[in-house]
């Protein structure tokens, strides 16, 4: 939908108002509300200034706040649960006709789109969000000196005694409903999803976890749209779930004992017209993978450790990457093995089109438009520097000793934020192309605060263990 047609879309559907919608640094979705009677030409061609960058963590310093919302017409949808209203996402621009803000994550993603095209390919990314619906979440950390706590409640949770239907601990895969309590829930957004916002959905299901884990799966595009889709289906998840009166978060792992949630992202590299997929090859033995596609897991897994600093990018992610929890640990490739980083899936044989990758670190706390550009860059990397990945490994990897593990040179992945953003701030070259120095800084910067502020907050845990010490 060009400017002709988003114009002509407001009118014909009366809409009073419009959300402009932005993603800050962190993957946070924001938004500002304006009449639509202020919507013309030069409004999608300059933008709205509406925006204090100094509010935005990470954007601007005060005394550079001014800052533009540039509609981008094709993204127009009408918002279905308040009336007379649509959203539009947003390009950031500086003020004063500086151009395309910098650290605006989209344009990033925009940027590694056109550097791919430079060298001759296509990408596409098919994100598998997971994520939990609860009944209620009680918070408390109002009061730190007198502890902090938090309560999940959940019908479907052992814990409850509801004396209804459960979903005992590590086998919520699959179940139907009165055991399955959250099937109208995830069709309603699915549904809102598929006919307001142009999704194809794949399916929707409740996941492994207790207390309402579930997932929903649409169909892989390129990297900016599918970015903009993944943003677009938490909006709707969490807005039709407040609907219910319930809770949706993506929170990586929100309780102890069980599956964490996380955002597997299945990658593939094509030639630029889209009509060749590089990463198969029919006469491959082991998993009919090109050997493009074995460069391409050389680079993403000699990056990993700096990786998931973006793909798992909060301080929670990393109770998520623990063995046995179907979370990767390691870092190692394998056909239809997960418990490796890098899954080549083989569902079908000879199937070009199907012929791809599964990166299994990400969860969906990380910001879409900077996880699918380091994914790619890593990729890339790879084929530049023709970098071969090691054996493929078809074990369990979770349950090798560590001697077996040392033996065939399988490292691990970080297992703390701090670390991974060491990792990131040494191993960052692979990024330059299109990730400034000022922007990888800002983030890691960001980071570390957060966990400075976590690490000053004493643990239930630490009480429950310590206190007669």
């Amino acid at each position: 939908m060009g400017v002709e047609e988003a114009l002509k879309f407001l009118k014909e559907n009366k809409v009073k108002w419009v959300d402009l919608q932005f993603t800050d640094l962190m993957g946070k979705l924001h938004h500002i509300t304006v009449p639509a009677s202020a919507f013309n030409e030069e409004v999608f061609k300059q933008g709205f200034a509406k925006l204090d960058g100094s509010s935005i963590k990470g954007f601007t310093t005060i005394n550079e706040s001014d800052m533009l919302l540039v509609p981008i017409p094709e993204s127009i949808a009408l918002i279905p649960w308040t009336a007379n209203t649509v959203r539009i996402l947003t390009e950031i621009h500086w003020g004063g006709g500086r151009g395309r803000f910098e650290r605006d994550s989209r344009g990033l993603a925009e940027a590694a789109e056109e550097y791919q095209k430079s060298l001759g390919y296509k990408s596409f990314f098919g994100p598998e969000p997971e994520f939990f619906i609860f009944d209620r979440v009680d918070l408390d950390v109002a009061t730190p000196q007198s502890g902090t706590g938090y309560k999940i409640s959940s019908s479907e949770a052992p814990w409850q005694g509801t004396g209804g239907f459960i979903v005992r601990y590590k086998e919520g895969y699959y179940p139907t409903p009165p055991v399955d309590q959250l099937m109208d829930v995830r069709l309603e957004a699915i549904d809102i999803l598929a006919n307001t916002f142009g999704f194809k959905i794949e399916a929707a299901h409740h996941e492994v976890a207790t207390a309402g884990q579930g997932e929903i799966n649409f169909a892989y595009s390129t990297l900016v749209n599918t970015a903009d889709n993944v943003q677009t289906m938490k909006y709707v998840l969490r807005n039709v779930a407040a609907k219910y009166g319930k809770v949706a978060t993506f929170m990586p792992k929100p309780m102890q004992g069980d599956n964490g949630t996380g955002m597997h992202t299945h990658f593939s590299l094509w030639s630029s017209d889209g009509k060749t997929n590089y990463m198969f090859d029919p006469n491959d033995d082991y998993a009919q993978l090109s050997q493009i596609g074995r460069y391409s897991i050389g680079g993403i897994l000699s990056h990993s450790r700096a990786l998931s600093a973006i793909a798992s990018p909060t301080v929670n992610s990393y109770r998520r990457l623990i063995p046995d929890f179907e979370a990767p640990v390691y870092i190692a490739w394998s056909k239809s093995n997960r418990s490796a980083l890098i899954r080549v899936p083989a569902h079908f044989k000879t199937m070009e089109k199907a012929k791809r990758i599964e990166y299994r670190a990400p969860d969906a706390t990380s910001n879409p438009y900077l996880l699918f550009s380091g994914l790619l860059m890593a990729a890339l990397d790879g084929i530049k520097k023709k970098k071969e990945p090691p054996q493929h490994l078809d074990e369990n990897i979770w349950h090798l000793s560590r001697e077996r593990r040392k033996e065939l040179g399988v490292e691990g992945l970080p297992r703390s934020l701090d670390e991974a953003l060491d990792e990131l701030e040494s191993d960052n070259e692979f990024l330059r192309p299109v990730f400034t120095q000022q922007f990888i800084d800002t983030y890691l910067d960001i980071k570390r605060e957060e966990i400075s502020t976590l690490a000053q907050h004493p643990h239930p845990m630490e009480v429950y263990y310590y206190l007669d010490a």
